[in-house]
């Protein structure tokens, strides 16, 4: 006989998503599109929490709306929550203490794991969408060595410009270049780097681009979130033949 627990809403899920409010298209690989993962997700949108808001003025006066967000995806099935914005990082211990459940609210929080894997003298850099807000702050909330070398992308560029100006088009084949040619700048000023961590959720898409144009490995909130999955739903190996 085989009895099955209940207790959720719904099921087949383990992961939440907690998102900005915003229109700018959301293209494949990125974190607001449900084709991007290779497992369901729960979404729950933050009313008021504007790309610009979050990036430019520290997600000001957002923490409770943050965690009675969270608080519903863990009521309706998820057994972890993630964030859509690596500046979040700055909510984290407060996420985690308040939803009962793990929390992975920055692609940051990947920097640490990243520099234990470079050899010595290699280190890992962070490329974002706002270096100018991106503070001290940010990192240390979530370890982060605060001497970690971050580059940014051009603030009048199109990636930059449609996505905290919450545009409703975004020209991808600028916003590629765009990345890449960040990343190419981050590199160039520190020559040591041995692996690349991109900040912002809607880099996933230019990841493959910016490791063919850099040749560093290069991580951001898909790898980050698919590893966390595998700790919520491990998979099954079939034992049968032994």
């Amino acid at each position: 006989m085989t009895v099955v627990q209940g207790g959720k809403t719904v099921y087949g899920a383990a992961v939440g998503i907690l998102m900005l409010e915003a229109q700018f298209p959301r293209i494949p690989g990125d974190m607001g599109n449900a084709l991007t993962w290779p497992f369901p997700v729960h979404y729950r949108v933050v009313r008021n929490a504007s790309p610009d808001r979050v990036v430019r003025q520290r997600a000001d006066g957002l923490l409770e709306a943050f965690i009675d967000a969270g608080r519903d995806l863990v009521r309706h099935g998820a057994d972890g929550v993630t964030t859509n914005c690596g500046f979040l990082s700055i909510y984290q211990p407060e996420l985690s203490a308040a939803l009962g459940v793990p929390v992975a609210a920055s692609s940051l929080m990947q920097v640490p794991m990243v520099q234990a894997t470079l050899p010595p003298g290699k280190r890992v850099g962070i490329l974002t969408i706002s270096s100018a807000t991106l503070t001290t702050e940010h990192l240390t909330k979530i370890g982060v060595d605060a001497s970690t070398p971050v580059g940014g992308l051009a603030d009048g560029g199109e990636f930059v410009t449609k996505i905290l100006g919450n545009a409703s088009d975004l020209d991808v084949d600028l916003a590629r270049a765009e990345n890449v040619a960040g990343a190419m700048e981050l590199v160039a000023k520190y020559p040591n780097l041995g692996a690349i961590v991109l900040e912002c959720t809607n880099m996933i898409p230019y990841a493959a681009d910016i490791r063919r144009a850099t040749g560093l490995p290069t991580f951001s909130i898909y790898s980050f979130v698919t590893w966390f999955q595998s700790s919520l739903v491990p998979r099954r190996f079939d034992l049968s033949q032994f």
